[in-house]
């Protein structure tokens, strides 16, 4: 259960959380990791838009791109190969957490941002995230 203080700090994050401006931010920000990420990072931001998606999921999506946007992270992102393995782990656990409200519409939108921002896309990158949620 939340204490008081870390409800505050969460009802602060989500009155001031921008769909559009965290979609720039994304976009920005993992250019660097590669489509897969990238495309991890779609699937729980096109997954938190649908209604149906419970708050719970929510939470853990909000949760999820936090800590792969968060300035300070457990292995800093200049580091070579290893700065985005944490990141990447982040980011699948959050898909598979979620991965009941990851229908067919909120791939197809992640795939096309990602043709989008990248131009050609190998599928195959894109297919191999999804064999991991499911």
């Amino acid at each position: 259960m939340l204490n008081e203080n870390t409800g505050r700090i969460f009802k602060a994050f989500l009155h001031r959380f921008n769909p559009p401006a965290m979609l720039l931010l994304l976009k920005e920000y993992l250019k660097q990791a590669g489509t897969q990420m990238v495309y991890a990072a779609l699937l729980l931001y096109h997954a938190y838009g649908r209604p149906e998606t419970p708050t719970w999921a929510k939470r853990m999506v909000l949760g999820t791109l936090a800590y792969v946007l968060a300035p300070v992270d457990a292995i800093p992102d200049l580091t070579p190969f290893f700065g985005f393995t944490d990141d990447l782990g982040v980011l699948m656990f959050g898909l598979v957490s979620i991965s009941a409200y990851i229908n067919a519409e909120v791939k197809a939108d992640a795939r096309k941002q990602v043709q989008k921002w990248f131009g050609s896309v190998n599928a195959e990158d894109l297919d191999q995230v999804e064999r991991k949620i499911g």
